[in-house]
């Protein structure tokens, strides 16, 4: 067991070591085409970089900047760089792009979709850093929301985002129709002044509702893993908010949590990683590999998926809902499992039930991301009140939660 430290110093600790990940695994070299581009995970995959863990990433240096640990102009150049991968080297659809990329040539990697999700995170991310940084940064940043084509994307059948882009057959395939991470997607969609999709697209998606151990309701996904209820929170600010139907989305991922929570409290008889501190099933690296399907009740299948994995994203990621019983299970990983600490704070995952026991290898950029950007926004609401002050934010909200009449006028001018 090792040394015990504050409460602050492990969310600071974890906070710093989460942003250098974004900022050491990164294309260094200004004149690769490559530059800025952020690998999926590490030390695995050295090639591969997500347009998601790049998304995180942007919005981790704005508040690297904003807290010192990164030089000001050091940061704005690495912002603006990158940037200009995206609008001058990376490959795109209608302003889509590729889930993954050569983390050199910025070239589609391993024949993966078009996505509107990863897209939608990069997006969250430019808008982010260019509001910190203004100038160039904030003008590059607007030109890259500009040129998605969120009509392109829509199912005018449905009206309903494809799950994805086949690049070889040119069809859209899937549906997001149902709760999920997606929040993201209709709000930047309604505001676009481009390309924009129906603000009723926020009415049109299936919200399946339950109950587990007493808790809830929780308007849930299929799957029951906790980044669906973490993604979009992560920067639209959604506190005391209701949208036209009376759902308090905030407080939706708040009973979500719980619910998690006391599922892994209720199946530690079956684990021996499982309880009140170490919690939060959702999508991470397991002992056969990365899972998106770890997940609690309440989901449509009533599955319990159950091998004994946990990531420390789970919890740290939701500080925002449960900050109480998100720390404990931090300060309780950080205690006990010193394997599962690394160079870049908290690994991914660990399952005390394989034998010998399992701790992941390398740490995934979407889970350092929703980690720093959820306890940046517990100690300060850096990245809330950031990105919340963007006119199209507040508009793309505002259109799709269905705001109070004069509210509307208001963020519209904004835009003028």
């Amino acid at each position: 067991m090792r040394a015990s430290i504050s409460n602050e110093e492990l969310l600071e600790l974890e906070s710093r070591k989460s942003f250098e990940f974004f900022w050491e695994e990164a294309n260094t070299d200004p004149l690769s085409p490559g530059y800025g581009l952020i690998r999926d995970r590490a030390p695995g995959l050295p090639s591969m970089s997500s347009i998601a863990s790049v998304g995180y990433g942007l919005t981790a240096i704005a508040i690297a900047a904003s807290r010192g640990w990164a030089g000001e102009a050091e940061a704005e150049r690495r912002v603006i760089g990158t940037l200009n991968t995206f609008l001058k080297h990376a490959e795109q659809r209608h302003g889509f792009y590729f889930h993954f990329l050569d983390m050199d040539t910025a070239k589609p990697y391993g024949g993966c979709e078009v996505s509107v999700i990863d897209t939608a995170i990069l997006i969250c991310g430019a808008l982010a850093a260019g509001q910190y940084f203004g100038g160039e940064a904030e003008e590059l940043a607007q030109e890259l929301y500009e040129r998605v084509e969120w009509d392109w994307y829509r199912n005018p059948e449905t009206n309903q985002f494809y799950m994805g882009y086949d690049d070889k057959s040119g069809k859209h395939f899937g549906t997001w129709d149902h709760y999920a991470e997606q929040f993201m997607m209709y709000f930047l969609g309604a505001a676009s002044p481009t390309h924009p999709v129906p603000a009723d697209m926020f009415e049109d998606f299936t919200r399946y509702l339950g109950y587990y151990g007493g808790i809830g309701p929780v308007i849930h996904s299929t799957g029951g893993a906790l980044f669906v209820y973490q993604f979009s929170h992560a920067w639209f600010d959604l506190r005391g908010k209701e949208d036209k139907f009376g759902v308090d989305w905030f407080q939706n991922s708040v009973n979500a949590t719980l619910a998690n929570r006391q599922f892994c409290i209720d199946h530690a008889g079956k684990s021996a990683t499982f309880g009140p501190n170490s919690w939060g099933l959702t999508a991470c690296d397991g002992p056969r590999g990365y899972s998106g399907g770890y997940g609690a009740n309440p989901n449509t299948t009533k599955s319990d998926y159950v091998d004994g994995t946990i990531p420390p994203c789970g919890a740290a990621g939701s500080i925002v809902f449960t900050p109480k019983e998100s720390i404990e299970a931090m300060q309780h990983y950080y205690a006990h499992y010193p394997k599962l600490w690394g160079r870049y704070g908290f690994k991914d995952a660990y399952n005390l039930d394989e034998q010998p026991e399992w701790y992941a290898e390398d740490v995934i950029g979407i889970d350092k991301g929703i980690t720093l950007l959820m306890i940046e926004n517990y100690r300060t609401e850096f990245v809330w009140k950031l990105f919340m002050d963007i006119p199209v934010v507040r508009l793309g909200m505002a259109r799709c939660m269905g705001a109070p009449r004069s509210a509307l006028p208001a963020a519209a001018d904004a835009l003028a």
